[in-house]
């Protein structure tokens, strides 16, 4: 239930990624509300998948992960993950530090420019772990 919970916040605050994310670079550059509504949404995004991937790993008894990266490479070595989407979200993990700690730290550029393939990322994740999820309850 808890993963079921998780993933429905995670994929609807990735759906306020998109809706949120312009067209333009120019729009979300002379926007700076827009730019908060997206980094929070992102942020949202990112902490839920921090927190699946937490309560996967402890759950399955998998050990205690030391870091935000390491709770991805351990679902890579458990085969919930391959160990691109796994760099991939770490990538991910260090993004959230730097909008939850100082949005000045933030290239709105960069964030434009890699968003697409961000929230492709999240959502192979999400589909990763329903999969995960299907199979764990016994599922084919």
């Amino acid at each position: 239930m808890v993963v079921a919970r998780k993933l429905a916040a995670m994929r609807e605050h990735l759906d306020r990624v998109r809706r949120r994310r312009p067209e333009r670079l120019d729009d979300l550059r002379t926007d700076v509300d827009r730019q908060d509504a997206l980094a929070m949404s992102l942020l949202v995004v990112v902490q839920e998948s921090l927190d699946l991937a937490f309560h996967l790993v402890t759950d399955e008894g998998w050990g205690m992960p030391a870091s935000y990266a390491e709770s991805f490479e351990i679902l890579a070595q458990h085969g919930v993950l391959d160990a691109e989407l796994a760099g991939a979200l770490a990538a991910a993990a260090r993004l959230r530090n730097r909008i939850a700690h100082g949005y000045a730290s933030v290239d709105i550029e960069k964030l434009w420019a890699e968003l697409p393939a961000g929230i492709a990322a999240f959502d192979a994740y999400a589909a990763a772990l329903a999969r995960w999820t299907l199979r764990s309850d016994g599922a084919p």
